[in-house]
């Protein structure tokens, strides 16, 4: 299969392109389910290339390669792997490049992934040998030397750029893309093949950056392929994190439409799609040298992205010479038949099928981990596995050098209360529902059960409410109380006693170790809505949901961002032991009280 950018230089002239990016579900379910989607975009959409995403420090490689290969060889796609090179070693990277080539892929983009940690970590042989074998690869442009020193040209390379500035970079307030160019320039002169930005809203500040790169003095970024990135927009609380996360800004008059709307889910996709569209063709509208493409970061879902490739015109058109290639005995000839069409223009996406056809669905309320395990969008929103997102720098500002448990506990009482922005678990502040139960939570978290989730019960509030309604017009909510928190084995023991005699909760619980333990009703499963809601002429809507499988595959993470933490500090300090003891001898516990009437019952059972 070819490279990236051979096969935008073989496109026609003004033929624009389209390429989308996936991550690994981290369900064996998820897994099925994306396949199968995967089969309808690239049949429908027919995207130029896709990428894979690459958790943080290799942590899902296995997954990763899996699905690159199910891209590549099973399905025909041009695939582009990521890599991320900070926290992983050169054994873990030298052997995805031999597997990638193995399988087929001629495409890498080269990512620093993490920020760097400490500088005992750094001294580390980064392969965990003890001979100082191994080489560091801190940061991409010593990941891109390698792989160009190793492979010569057999790889295809590309980097990330930031149209608005990195996160990380001229300083702590200030992002600054021009401070950030002469980096992107060393990437590429060390053998970069082409650019792909980070997600952005703002089409006038894309176009700067472009014209920036354009008239970069050297001249190396002057033809280059610059893919811009964009992000469909899926719901409002979802938006407003990965753009916090990302750094990207919103356009006052962006936020305006969706604030609008934030209440309804179904409104929000619809006012996105319309938003994601005119900054295409605004960008189009601008004239940019060379081919123009634009790349979907789709998190798996794939109604937005489908109606907004149809509204926009990059779905290329079924060459006569390409049906023939695929069209067999085995294919669906009419289904065939009807993509030869070019791309028509979808008004209304709830009112027709688009590209996709009936199969595709929308994943209703995407919701992180507390959604459908079933769904291939399952999971941590960025698809990129767990990270605190935040330098070695920033993670000791906000939290110091914990020494004690008492430490610890102090730094969850201060986020509850809104004196820190951010625990290791959630990079935002308390939710306005979560705020209802603020006292509880810190209360809890005072006494050692430091929580990571949760929400107040409430019986049938009307679905315009601005704390809780979420959902069209006219319906009405209810939520059942559940909290979820780290505590000590022996606390874990006695809270178990006690939890057996209650009829009317649920609970999972489960330490690193694989020690695990629910509580399944007679005849029941482990599954639990915990939010659900009831609006005219529409079946009942569950978009929160507490299963044993998402339980189990958040365990994992959830332990390992204590690690994570532990990596701040030098291996040797109090602080990096202290978390990593935790990390090795705490329970993470997730308990339901069903009787949502009782909006006090679950905080009183565990506050005593």
């Amino acid at each position: 299969m070819d490279k990236v950018v051979n096969k935008i230089a073989a496109l026609p002239p003004g033929e624009p392109y389209h390429s989308l990016e996936f991550f690994p579900p981290k369900t064996s379910m998820g897994f099925q389910n994306l396949q199968a989607r995967l089969e309808r975009m690239a049949r429908a959409l027919r995207p130029l290339f896709v990428n894979v995403t690459w958790g943080a420090g290799g942590s899902t490689a296995t997954k990763s390669l899996q699905l690159a290969e199910i891209c590549q060889r099973q399905l025909g796609l041009t695939t582009v792997l990521h890599l991320t090179c900070t926290n992983t070693s050169q054994t873990v990277l030298d052997e995805t490049l031999e597997t990638a080539k193995e399988i087929g892929i001629r495409n890498i983009l080269a990512l620093r992934g993490d920020p760097p940690r400490s500088d005992d970590y750094h001294n580390t042989p980064c392969d965990g040998t003890s001979n100082g074998a191994g080489k560091e690869f801190g940061y991409v442009i010593d990941l891109v030397r390698y792989i160009r020193e190793k492979y010569g040209d057999y790889f295809c390379i590309g980097v990330a750029a930031y149209p608005e500035g990195h996160v990380e970079g001229a300083s702590p307030e200030k992002q600054d893309p021009l401070f950030d160019l002469s980096f992107l320039v060393e990437k590429v002169k060390a053998g970069a093949d082409f650019i792909m930005t980070q997600l952005f809203y703002d089409a006038d500040k894309y176009i700067w950056f472009e014209k920036l790169l354009r008239e970069e003095p050297s001249g190396v970024l002057s033809e280059l392929p610059v893919v811009p990135g964009l992000m469909p927009i899926q719901s409002y609380s979802m938006l407003k994190r990965i753009t916090k996360l990302s750094g990207a800004s919103l356009p006052a008059y962006i936020l305006r439409r969706l604030d609008d709307v934030k209440g309804d889910d179904e409104a929000v996709k619809r006012v996105g799609i319309d938003i994601v569209s005119e900054v295409i063709e605004k960008i189009k509208a601008a004239n940019l040298s060379g081919p123009r493409g634009f790349h979907f970061y789709t998190l798996n879902l794939e109604k937005a992205v489908s109606f907004i490739v149809e509204r926009t015109n990059l779905i290329p058109p079924l060459h006569e010479s390409v049906l023939e290639e695929i069209e067999g005995p085995d294919m669906n000839g009419a289904a065939l038949r009807r993509d030869r069409r070019t791309s028509s223009v979808t008004s209304d996406p709830h009112n027709r099928e688009g590209a996709l056809g009936r199969e595709a669905t929308w994943d209703d309320y995407p919701n992180g981990r507390f959604g459908d395990a079933r769904s291939p969008a399952f999971g941590e929103i960025d698809g990129y596995g767990p990270s605190l997102h935040l330098s070695q720098a920033q993670a000791i500002k906000l939290w110091s050098y914990p020494v004690t448990k008492q430490d610890v506990s102090d730094i969850f009482v201060q986020h509850i209360k809104g004196e820190l922005e951010a625990i290791p678990w959630s990079e935002q502040g308390l939710s306005v529902e979560s705020k209802v139960i603020a006292d509880h939570l810190a209360k809890l978290n005072q006494k050692g059960f430091w929580t990571v989730a949760s929400q107040p019960a409430i019986n049938g509030v009307n679905s315009t409410d601005e704390t809780f309604g979420w959902g069209p017009k006219g319906g009405f909510v209810f939520q059942k109380a559940f909290v979820e928190f780290f505590c000590s084995t022996e606390d874990w023991e006695v809270l178990k006693a006690r939890l057996e005699r209650v009829e009317d909760v649920s609970y999972y619980a489960a330490n690193k170790a694989g020690d695990y333990v629910a509580s399944v009703p007679p005849g029941g499963s482990a599954m639990h809505a915990v939010t659900w809601g009831v609006f005219p002429g529409k079946e009942i809507i569950t978009p929160t949901i507490i299963e044993e499988v998402s339980f189990k595959a958040w365990k994992e993470e959830a332990f390992s961002i204590w690690k994570e933490w532990a990596r701040v500090y030098p291996p040797t300090s109090a602080s990096s032991k202290l978390l990593m003891e935790t990390a090795e001898t705490y329970y993470l516990v997730n308990i339901i009280h069903h009787g949502y009437m009782d909006p006090e019952f679950l905080w009183k059972l565990l506050e005593t």
